[in-house]
């Protein structure tokens, strides 16, 4: 393998550019040229092509975003963008690509590997809703981005003695609710994978209220519904006062932390590894801190594991 080209795809993450630059001093540490492709399939299908130095990837470790930037494409979901893809990789001689997104960005790669081009994907997106791996790139961050406003929201919802209802993102998963519910301590989390009943929260809160409890926080997953519909649904069956936050795109942006700039480094290395040993067709992920690798088809194919037990702790620490 000569030239590895590497792109991201899909909805940004923090943590994407330590992953972009760990393929690329990967690659070129082993003598491969690395190529960056702009604007995610988009650019493939258009050229967008570059080539990538040592100081193309300097000081991009703690940025968040994507510095090879990042856009939907409905002309790649079609045999025809997709062979333009590969033309285009073709053209510039780039022997392997490393694909790093969430879902939609693995299909991707799946199809090119299908035309009989060599992808590796590497999981990266907020939500954390990625099978064959424990954590994606850019949940950890997220996740404390969530954690920094839950503690502030805490404040004003002590001082005006309300509940406040605070809308997460998440897509179809509820890691990112569960998660920052359980480590901000919230006494109710809703999420996609487990039902609820709204009288039951209705009572949770008025026993809460009646030992003297000053406020109450309430994390809802999108994949749910929004926070303004949940709150509407929540006021006709207690009338409890309330108020809504929601965090927004506010979730995607900001420095990753250390843990996913350390886990975009490993994966993204690993991914150059694949390739280098003409194992197209795998995406990376890590599951008990080792570096794992699967089929594409396979992670794309399977459900995702939901933990349960962590949403049964809640519920028994928010008592």
């Amino acid at each position: 393998m000569k030239r590895i080209g590497v792109l991201t795809s899909g909805g940004d993450a923090p943590g994407m550019n330590a992953a972009i630059r760990a393929v690329v001093r990967k690659s070129i540490y082993h003598g491969i040229e690395t190529f960056g492709v702009h604007q995610g399939f988009n650019g493939l299908i258009n050229g967008n092509i570059t080539k990538l130095e040592l100081g193309s990837v300097g000081d991009i470790v703690q940025r968040g975003g994507t510095i090879l930037r990042s856009a939907r494409s409905e002309e790649f979901k079609t045999r025809e963008g997709q062979l333009k893809g590969v033309e285009q990789l073709k053209k510039h001689g780039i022997d392997g690509l490393v694909v790093i997104g969430g879902d939609g960005s693995f299909m991707g790669a799946q199809k090119l590997t299908e035309h009989g081009f060599p992808c590796v994907g590497v999981p990266a997106t907020i939500d954390n809703d990625i099978s064959g791996t424990q954590f994606t790139i850019g949940f950890d961050t997220a996740l404390n981005t969530v954690l920094d406003a839950i503690d502030k929201i805490r404040d004003t919802a002590s001082s005006h003695e309300r509940t406040f209802i605070i809308e997460v993102m998440g897509r179809g998963a509820g890691d990112i609710a569960l998660w920052a519910g359980l480590a901000g301590g919230a006494e109710t989390i809703i999420v996609p994978e487990v039902d609820f009943d709204m009288n039951d929260i209705a009572t949770r809160i008025k026993n809460g209220v009646k030992r003297g409890k000053k406020h109450s926080i309430i994390i809802v997953a999108e994949g749910v519904m929004s926070g303004v519909e949940f709150a509407e649904k929540l006021y006709e069956v207690s009338k409890v006062e309330h108020r809504v936050s929601v965090l927004g795109h506010i979730q995607r942006g900001g420095t990753p932390t250390g843990f996913d700039r350390v886990l975009a480094s490993r994966l993204g290395a690993r991914a150059v590894e694949l390739l280098m040993n003409n194992q197209g067709g795998k995406a990376v992920g890590i599951v008990r801190n080792e570096i794992v690798e699967d089929d594409i088809l396979t992670i794309l194919e399977q459900d995702r594991v939901y933990d349960k037990s962590m949403y049964d702790l809640s519920k028994e620490l928010s008592i």
